[in-house]
């Protein structure tokens, strides 16, 4: 099994990243192969609503984000990480995940995952929101933890000392790892993913 880890902030060993390895260590401890993916620091381009996106690839390719796509294909379960940028999370990650959404998503679809935010004071719980409403549109179980998925600091050595917010990311790795050997477990006994209707779209314009 693997968890893919994206790191959505530019400072590729900033807090977010020490929120991503204390996952990742929990995870590769109970025998899951982990990745952290970092988006870097290059230009990546919004979702231009082009409908365009097909065979599980975006219609840009001068960005990483048809990397992530693939990536995320050959992955078994995933955790978002981003910093907290005006009570948002970065709009680097937020652009990625639109596009890989759109594009890729039966690479991610019944695929267990969580998004962790790293923040100075505020705005954490409304980017987990944006960021983790990728996840119930996608058919995707979303992870919980025994608090929400969050770090406090203004830098690294501050994350550190956040001793409630490490533990946090502990117990969702955990919890993760546990329901991605459930999943195993089920599709060893036979029980595959539901296959969703579709066809229904209402149109609220009258």
């Amino acid at each position: 099994m693997k968890v893919l880890l994206v790191n959505g902030s530019s400072r590729e060993n900033g807090c977010t990243f020490i929120a991503l390895s204390e996952v990742a260590r929990v995870l590769e401890r109970d025998g899951i192969e982990c990745e952290i993916f970092q988006l870097g620091k290059g230009p990546i381009r919004d979702c231009i609503g082009c409908g365009g996106c097909n065979r599980n690839a975006c219609v840009f390719n001068d960005d990483c984000v048809n990397t992530l796509i693939q990536k995320a294909a050959e992955s078994d379960g995933f955790v978002f990480g981003s910093p907290v940028y005006y009570a948002h999370p970065s709009g680097r990650l937020l652009s990625a995940l639109d596009r890989a959404f759109y594009a890729g998503k039966p690479a991610f679809a019944h695929k267990p995952g969580f998004a962790v935010v790293s923040a100075r004071r505020a705005g954490t719980t409304a980017s987990l929101d944006a960021i983790q409403k990728h996840f119930t549109i996608s058919e995707m179980p979303v992870v919980s933890s025994s608090y929400w998925t969050m770090v406090h600091g203004n830098t690294p050595t501050e994350v550190l000392q956040d001793a409630e917010g490490l533990q946090t990311m502990r117990n969702a790795a955990a919890n993760l790892s546990w329901l991605l050997r459930c999943i195993e477990a089920g599709k060893k006994a036979g029980i595959l993913p539901p296959q969703a209707e579709t066809g229904n779209k209402t149109n609220f314009i009258r």
